[in-house]
This record gives structure tokens, sequence and C-alpha cells, in this order.
């Protein structure tokens, strides 16, 4: 999915982690890569799929509050109450700030957690205590149904079955004859409630099926919040998203770049090479002494040029993991023998570069090795 940021402005850098996980970036630094590359490589992938499921919680947040907007103005336009203007003017304000967000964010490099880019702004703080205000209920004066018994309550204590939709933003598929359905809109307040107990019952809680290692405090905080509280705003992950941010930002980033943007070839691709290039090797220098001390000419010795370069290649391309004709035709490994095309342009012209050095080290180095036992007097024994 591509964002207006790439439109209006190209990197001249490598992206950051912020830009990848926010899908501005393209292959082979987008988000589908940093996936493989947690769950192949640093086997972490939990840490990955906690930091989508909060952001999706956030969306959804943002999708009820845009709803239920909606539903407060088509049932009563003539009232122009202040809740449906607090909750419009939120509305606009995440609209307009979504540019000014895009715009600021290929420019500041030095931040290191992701509430600078995405939480800590006036219409995300509105929107969670918009939501801790209304935590049982969701504007009842305004919505049809207000004078019965509570509708929509929901106690903290009681537990919403999470349904397949609410994590995949398709929450379409509620039940006509939800309670807690506000009218005018798909998302409901027990699909937030819902999302925020699975990802606590998911990640968090210890034993739980995908669990991920955070502070005790964080966890503490997260789960009192939710279970006696009875919130389920965004900002109660704030403080585990940044952690986990700054996990992956510390421990998993920088060996992604190094994998992605500076090599285009994975780990059981870069093995295959190894093996390949020292047997490869070993041949070469084994046939080189037969042809010398069998005293071949050096007219036939030449052939011993095609094993050496095949050997170099490969075992260059392991050391720098790279594959130089690969990158000079644009093309780089997600999985091993499962190419895609390079089309972030700065990578593509960081891999050119460093295709055309090592094709000149395999040349030099086959150059050189070719030269020795080519030149060198044959004697027969």
């Amino acid at each position: 999915m591509s964002s207006p940021s790439n439109s209006r402005f190209e990197r001249n850098r490598l992206p950051n982690l912020w830009e990848v996980l926010s899908r501005t970036t393209r292959a082979p630094v987008d988000l589908y890569s940093f996936y493989i590359y947690m769950r192949d490589t640093q086997r972490a992938v939990d840490y990955l799929d906690f930091w989508l499921d909060v952001s999706q919680h956030m969306s959804l947040c943002r999708h009820y509050v845009r709803g239920l907007r909606r539903s407060v103005l088509v049932d009563t336009p003539e009232m122009g109450s202040k809740r449906s203007s607090a909750v419009l003017r939120d509305e606009q304000a995440m609209q307009q700030s979504q540019y000014h967000n895009d715009f600021f964010r290929d420019r500041d490099d030095s931040v290191a957690g992701p509430s600078t880019y995405e939480r800590k702004t006036t219409n995300d703080q509105r929107l969670s205590a918009f939501l801790r205000e209304n935590g049982t209920r969701h504007s009842p004066t305004n919505s049809r149904g207000s004078n019965q018994e509570s509708p929509n309550e929901h106690t903290p204590g009681s537990e919403a079955p999470p349904r397949p939709s609410f994590m995949t933003g398709s929450a379409s598929n509620s039940p006509a004859n939800d309670s807690s359905q506000s009218p005018g809109t798909s998302v409901a307040r027990a699909d937030i409630r819902a999302s925020a107990e699975k990802i606590l019952y998911t990640y968090l809680l210890a034993g739980s099926e995908r669990e991920i290692i955070l502070p005790v405090g964080i966890l503490d905080d997260i789960t009192t919040a939710i279970e006696r509280d009875g919130r389920d705003d965004p900002e109660v992950f704030d403080a585990a998203k940044d952690y986990v941010f700054q996990a992956m930002e510390r421990d998993a980033f920088p060996g992604f770049l190094r994998q992605k943007a500076l090599g285009n070839i994975v780990h059981p691709s870069m093995l295959l090479r190894l093996i390949i290039g020292l047997v490869t090797l070993f041949a070469a220098l084994w046939t080189a002494f037969i042809l010398i001390f069998l005293d071949y000419s050096r007219k036939t010795r030449c052939w011993l040029i095609l094993p050496f370069t095949v050997g170099i290649y490969f075992l260059v391309s392991h050391q720098y993991m790279l594959d130089p004709i690969l990158a000079l035709l644009g093309f780089s490994e997600y999985t091993i023998m499962d190419f895609q095309r390079v089309k972030e342009p700065f990578v593509r012209r960081l891999l050119n570069k460093r295709a055309v050095m090592c094709l000149g080290v395999i040349f030099l180095v086959t150059a050189a090795l070719c030269l020795i036992f080519i030149l060198v007097p044959g004697k027969r024994l």
C-alpha cells in the first residue's frame, strides 16, 4: 500500500523503523520484508505482531469515534450538542494533522520511540480521553434507545467474546442485534473492548499464547487498567508499545537493514553459497595442481578461470551478503529462491554500488589465482 508521502518526496537515505512500520517504504525494506526477517531470522515475530495489533486497536478506536460522530449528526442534526461538536473537531484535527505527520516524518530522525511520531498529539489524547469518559456508554443522550435501561453498558468485569473481524479491520460482520451497535457505524464499543482484551490475553499475561517479555511495571499497569478500571482506550498500551518499538529498533532493525539494504540474499542462501563456493574452490585448486604436476600447457590451464570464478563469486556473495548480478538486475531475495524487484530508489542505488565493488573484488582475486596457477612452470612427477 503506497503512502502519500512517497509521492511528495523521495528519501535520500535509509528508512527508519517508524517509516517501515507505517508502510511508507517499498521493497526490499517494506513491512512485509521486516515481518519475514522478524519471523525467520530474529525468531521474535510476536513483538511485531503485538505492535501491529495495538496499531489496529488504535485504528478501530478512530473508526468507532468517526462512526459515533456520524450517528450523532444523523440522529440529532438540530441539537448541535457539545459532544458531537467536540468529536467532529477531533476528527477534523486528525485528518488535518495527517499531512503534517507524513511531511515531518522524513525530517526527524532523532526520535527514539513511536509516541512522538504517533500518540502524543492533541487529537489522539482527545480520542483516548473521549473513550475513557465513555467507558461504559457511548453518548446515550444522543443515541437511539437512550430512554431504555443502559443498552450499551459494558461492565469492566464482563468479557465480550472476540469476533474474527475486530483485528482485521472488517468490522462490518458485527451482528445486527448487538446491543452496543451505534446507528450508522459498523464498529461497536464491544469491538474495542474485545480488541483490548485479546491483546492482553494473547501477548501480555503470564503463560499466554504468544507472551512477550516486558517490564513487570508495564504489565501490571496494563492489566490493572483493563481488568480493574475497565479501560480500553489506546493510551493503555502506550508504554508497552514504546518499549517494543525501542527493542525492535535496537536489537532487530540494524540487522534488517544490513540484510535488506546492504545485501540481497537471505541466510539459508548465504549458507548454500558458502558450501558451493568452498567445494568449487577446492575442486579448482585440486585441478590446478594436477595440471601443473602433469605438465599440461598454459593454454590448457586457462580453463581454470571457470572454476576459480565460480568459487570466488559464491564466497564473495556469502561474505558481503550480496549477489552482484541479482543486484544489478534489480532483484532481492525475500525467502530462499523467492526474488522480488527492488523498488526503494535509494536502496537500489546502494545495492548497485556494492554490486560493482563486489564484482571488482571477484575479478581481482580470480585474476590473481589464475595468474599464479597458469604462469607457474609445469613439472611432471
